[in-house]
């Protein structure tokens, strides 16, 4: 339990920070303008995180995690460091043609979302200003891949720290206009969470250049190669198609709750605010478990790796289990610290959103956590196959039925991933210990 504690604690802790960028942005705009804002910024942030997500975060981030884990299990450092540089190179490809792509396009991207006019006003100098941001949290998030592959969660949580206090400060001074600087308001937010990104991503890079044993060459961006490239790839694509399949069904949920209006997209937005931080101790569970299971399996040691992924789970399905408590106690006082106090159907709707929301929340720590072990065991195919079907064949279905067609209130939106989240837990918590009973077999 210790080992497992020391590394998802950091990780848990540099996820709710990460978080807390969008919530702080979120409640800022909130007290600032109400609803109009809330939904430009909940709407243009929502299609960040997901592609950010989608390539990086969940995606190269998890493969070289899993690949320098097992290369320093098996004392292979000069392994370790060609994964993580190779890493680092794909990512600034990725990141260069994407924060280019939301720049040139952001007008188009929330009018194919199904915004409104002046949400659509509002969004586009928001994501315009945050393709600065994009690019740098990008390439943090392919640095810290590597450092959590190595065992340090720390250098994530102190960059994550960084970027909370230098984007809650600004947040405050320019979004109101504090110390003489202009009342900026939704830019203001922008500008506040790109300047703490590119603090974030400056402190990573000294300390990895200064302190780190397992080094990027950055420089050798031309020598790239090409054999670690195809197995982080191998890792990596199946990662990314996994949350591929994820965060698009829900960007697209998203763009389905728009035709219910702003009152409902709001108190759709605000809770699901809430429950980024409810599932940050799942996600640093599985970064723990990925890591652990991923350093054992290099060592030979399966019984080891199962004594930490049961251990991960575990504690994991225990603090999110706390969440859902707080969630069904204590749901409108929740709702209340992201809007004004005049908005209540915003509220009231918010509040019944999060007391359905505490059903999913022990479902969802054993999917998070469960995927983490078999990420670092190498199996990233499976996690996919099981987030493409139950996103997609269950609930996108039932979405549309009854958001789109039944136009039924946003309420339904929660009980529909409560089931998706029960059956996709169910699932791959089976597959999990299928997996574990054949490789233990194996190694007798």
């Amino acid at each position: 339990m210790k080992d497992v504690l020391h590394l998802a604690l950091p990780a848990v802790g540099e996820m709710i920070l990460y978080m807390l960028i969008w919530i702080c942005d979120t409640m800022m705009v909130g007290k600032y303008g109400g609803k109009l804002t809330v939904t430009a910024v909940g709407l243009s942030a929502q299609i960040i995180y997901t592609v950010i997500g989608i390539f990086v975060a969940n995606g190269i981030s998890v493969g070289v995690t899993s690949l320098v884990a097992r290369s320093v299990g098996a004392k292979n450092y000069k392994k370790a460091q060609e994964y993580a540089s190779v890493s680092l190179h794909i990512t600034l490809f990725l990141s260069i043609i994407i924060s280019t792509v939301f720049f040139t396009f952001a007008k188009e991207i929330l009018s194919i979302a199904g915004a409104d006019r002046e949400v659509i006003i509002l969004g586009t100098s928001y994501i315009k200003i945050c393709s600065v941001q994009i690019f740098f949290n990008m390439m943090r998030n392919s640095l810290n891949g590597a450092l959590r592959g190595q065992g340090d969660t720390k250098t994530p949580l102190y960059s994550s720290i960084i970027l909370n206090i230098i984007n809650i400060g600004l947040d405050w001074i320019l979004i109101f206009g504090r110390y003489g600087f202009p009342e900026m308001g939704v830019n203001g937010a922008a500008m506040a969470t790109s300047i703490a990104s590119v603090s974030a991503y400056i402190y990573t890079l000294i300390h990895i250049r200064n302190k780190e044993c397992i080094k990027p060459k950055i420089n050798s961006i031309f020598k790239m190669n090409l054999k670690r490239a195809k197995e982080l790839m191998k890792l990596s694509i199946p990662a990314s198609l996994q949350e591929a399949s994820f965060s698009i069904a829900r960007l697209i949920n998203t763009f389905m709750i728009m035709i219910l209006g702003n009152v409902a997209f709001s108190a759709n937005e605000i809770t699901v605010s809430i429950e980024s931080l409810s599932f940050m101790p799942g996600w640093g569970f599985a970064v723990a478990s990925t890591t652990l299971v991923g350093q054992k399996i290099g060592e030979n040691r399966y019984d080891k790796a199962k004594e930490y992924a049961h251990t991960s789970i575990i504690l994991s399905a225990g603090v999110m289990g706390i969440c859902s408590c707080i969630f069904i106690l204590f749901p409108s006082n929740l709702i209340q610290m992201f809007i004004k106090s005049s908005e209540t159907e915003v509220i009231r709707l918010g509040t019944i959103c999060l007391m359905i929301a505490s059903i999913e929340q022990i479902p969802m720590a054993i999917s998070m956590t469960t995927e983490g072990v078999l990420k670092g065991i190498g199996d990233t195919k499976n996690p996919f196959i099981v987030a493409l079907a139950t996103n997609w064949l269950i609930r996108l279905p039932l979405m549309y039925y009854f958001i789109v067609i039944k136009k039924s209130s946003v309420t339904y939106v929660w009980w529909i991933t409560s089931i998706q989240w029960i059956l996709q837990g169910s699932i791959i918590y089976v597959i999990y210990r299928y997996k574990f009973k054949k490789m233990l077999e194996k190694s007798q």
